[in-house]
């Protein structure tokens, strides 16, 4: 998607340690309008699949995934990182690591939102090593409901997340594609 490219470049800066920061339009503050348009661009790539629920994980990828949601007209679930008070009765859980904070924690989702009768289709804001959006691919099978693919807003593919994911069946779509970045300089797949 040439617009989220765009948009990363006049917006995004890289930090050290790897980082991509895309809180002003993605994940901190949120550019309703290109949010939209990329809504409308993931419902278009998966507009014949027959998605019945968005899955997610707390919390920077909740915004996309609502909002992809709303256009294809689905309910959105979310894995909330540590299962609280409010997540009662029995769970789907699975051990992911997260790059970003350099911890694990264990993602859990209610059994009564996630249905084997469900086809899913996976949202995050970012794919770097995999590790979120393999969590999830586990979520999904622990449901026994049937994954369709996953988008991500960006996909550092250097990483080899994206790759991983593929070797292991799964359709993922990303809306960017970063070759290689630094301070200087970022290079987008050609795709």
């Amino acid at each position: 998607m040439r617009q989220m490219e765009l948009k990363i470049l006049s917006e995004g800066k890289v930090l050290s340690g790897d980082i991509l920061k895309v809180g002003n339009f993605l994940n901190q503050q949120i550019d309703t309008d290109f949010l939209k348009s990329v809504a409308d661009e993931i419902a278009k790539m998966f507009s014949d699949e027959g998605i019945t629920k968005i899955l997610t994980i707390e919390s920077s990828g909740i915004a996309l995934a609502i909002a992809a949601g709303m256009v294809m007209g689905v309910p959105v679930v979310f894995a909330k990182k540590h299962k609280s008070s409010n997540v009662d009765g029995e769970v789907y859980s699975t051990k992911v690591h997260s790059f970003t904070h350099g911890t694990d924690y264990n993602a859990v989702v209610s059994r009564d939102y996630l249905l084997q009768t469900d086809k899913v289709l996976l949202v995050d804001d970012f794919l770097a090593s995999g590790n979120a959006l393999k969590g999830l691919v586990e979520l999904v099978a622990q449901a026994h409901a049937e994954l369709a693919g996953a988008v991500v807003a960006i996909e550092k593919k250097y990483q080899g997340g994206g790759d991983a994911l593929r070797d292991a069946g799964v359709r993922v779509e990303p809306l960017a594609c970063i070759e290689s970045m630094d301070e200087h300089e970022i290079r987008f797949c050609q795709l």
